[in-house]
Order: structure tokens, then C-alpha cells, then sequence
């Protein structure tokens, strides 16, 4: 067995594998949920699979092939959909951290459902190799997990983590205007 193989073992990935099979349980399971509890559970479990993800070790790649994924496009707009109807007029809020932002004469506005859905797919699809149990490919889902929790979902997990910050202390503050979010052709209940 090659060395780069036995990381997939590694006690930070067991526990970066647990919470993330634990945040995609969480989420295939809010259709009928409170947004305050939605709120209350998201913001407990997103800052322990920032952490986890953040203690993962360094590896190499292993194979050439790409690896299989579980998240089709039917399976992130039923979630999208789900979390921005727990979400109602809360699924909205102001993005700060993108490079165009700075030559941005109007805010640029972000869903809490679709970076939540983003964050899903790429965990889940990690998660699903993962099970198959084959240590190249687990090896190599850590690696694309790893790399794309630096370069695209770490981002969304904190910005998603300050808006909800702010439905649940904040409750009166408006919302955003207009909802472009998603699809158009869907009606958003409010959870009060």
C-alpha cells in the first residue's frame, strides 16, 4: 500500500468525513423545517465542517480518471429549491468578498440557497466516493475536497455563516428587494 493511501485514514479525515455526511443529511431533511431551526442547526454545523475541513492533510493525487459524482442537476434544484423555501425572504444578502465588487457601483446580491446547494454538491459527491471504500479514489476526492474548499466553498460557508448570523440576531432588518435568485417560476412561503 503506498503511503499517500493511508491518509485517507487519518483521524482529522474520519472526522471531516462524519460531519460532512452529517451536513448533507442535514440538508436532504429540511423540507418541512422552521427557518429558525434551519438557522439554528446550520449555524452550529457550518463552522465544525469549516473546522474539519481546515484540519485536513496534505495529498497527492493518486489516479488519472476523474472521479464519479452523486450530485446531478435535478438533485441540487430540489435541495436549492428546499432551502430557499425554509429560507422564504431571508435567502438574500449582500456578497462583499468577490474581486469584482470593487468596480461594483450597486451591491451584488448572493442566496443562501444556492451557495448552500453548492457547498452540498461538492461535499456530497466527496462523501459518495468516499463510501466506495477504494483508497485511490478516496485519496483523490480528499484532494479535489481540499482543493475546492480553498479555492471556492471555504468562501461561501463563512459568507452564508455571516448572513444567517444576521436572520437570527437581527430579525427585523430588511431584506433585499427583487428576488432573482434561482428559478422564477417558484413561490417562496414565509416560516412565521
Amino acid at each position: 500500500m503506498k503511503k499517500e493511501s493511508q491518509v485517507v485514514f487519518a483521524r482529522n479525515v474520519i472526522e471531516f468525513v462524519t460531519v460532512a455526511a452529517e451536513f448533507c443529511t442535514f440538508l436532504e431533511h429540511i423540507e418541512s423545517m422552521k427557518r429558525d431551526t434551519f438557522v439554528d442547526i446550520t449555524l452550529k454545523i457550518l463552522p465544525l465542517l469549516y473546522l474539519k475541513a481546515s484540519l485536513l492533510p496534505e495529498c497527492e493525487l493518486m489516479g488519472d480518471d476523474n472521479l464519479e459524482s452523486y450530485v446531478t442537476e435535478d438533485i441540487y434544484e430540489i435541495l436549492r429549491i428546499d432551502i430557499a423555501s425554509v429560507m422564504g425572504e431571508k435567502d438574500d444578502y449582500l456578497e462583499v468578498f468577490l474581486p469584482d465588487m470593487a468596480y461594483s457601483d450597486a451591491p451584488i446580491k448572493k442566496c443562501v440557497s444556492e451557495d448552500l446547494a453548492d457547498i452540498y454538491q461538492d461535499i456530497k459527491d466527496f462523501v459518495f466516493v468516499f463510501r466506495l471504500g477504494l483508497n485511490e479514489t478516496m485519496n483523490d476526492a480528499l484532494v479535489y475536497c481540499k482543493e475546492n474548499f480553498g479555492l471556492l466553498w471555504g468562501q461561501k460557508l463563512v459568507n452564508i455563516m455571516r448572513a444567517l448570523h444576521n436572520v437570527k440576531y437581527n430579525p427585523n432588518d430588511e431584506t433585499i428587494e427583487d428576488n432573482t435568485c434561482g428559478e422564477d417560476d417558484y413561490h417562496l412561503e414565509e416560516d412565521e
